[in-house]
């Protein structure tokens, strides 16, 4: 083998990042198939079409992330994470996902997504510090 070297650049090239990217989809496609990366974006607005919550994540490999879930604490109380989360499982079920899964921070949702059918199967202690991070999946029943 040639002589390789570890470098840490944080301001490699785009193309030398893509590179990367490539590579690892490219082994994890030959292993276990197609990936259909898609994006989620849901988006809540108020009268003057102002965004005033949302959930964003993607489905991949027929499971959807949800990396963000926010409602403004103007409009927050009436329902409107619930209805994020509910339109987010009605669209991981038109995807045909098996599941949902999402990471919260100890200070933030846990409880709001347990009440969702969402069950704890990770904890990080200490991130942040001084808190936890939990990682949470909801397993979704086929639609008969």
């Amino acid at each position: 083998m040639s002589s390789v070297r570890v470098s840490i650049e944080p301001h490699a090239p785009r193309e030398d990042v893509e590179t990367v990217i490539r590579g690892l989809r490219q082994f994890n496609t030959d292993f276990i198939g197609e990936p259909n990366m898609q994006s989620v974006q849901i988006l809540l607005r108020d009268e003057h079409d102002a965004v005033v919550g949302g959930l964003l994540g993607h489905s991949v490999y027929r499971w959807m992330f949800i990396a963000k879930l926010w409602v403004s604490a103007d409009v927050r109380g009436g329902g409107l994470g619930s209805n994020l989360l509910k339109t987010a499982e009605e669209e991981a079920r038109r995807r045909d996902c098996l599941g949902m899964y999402l990471d919260t921070f100890e200070y933030q949702a846990r409880p709001f997504y347990e009440r969702h059918g969402f069950v704890l199967f990770g904890t990080l202690d200490g991130y942040p510090p001084g808190y936890r991070q939990f990682y949470l999946a909801k397993h979704l029943q086929p639609t008969q």
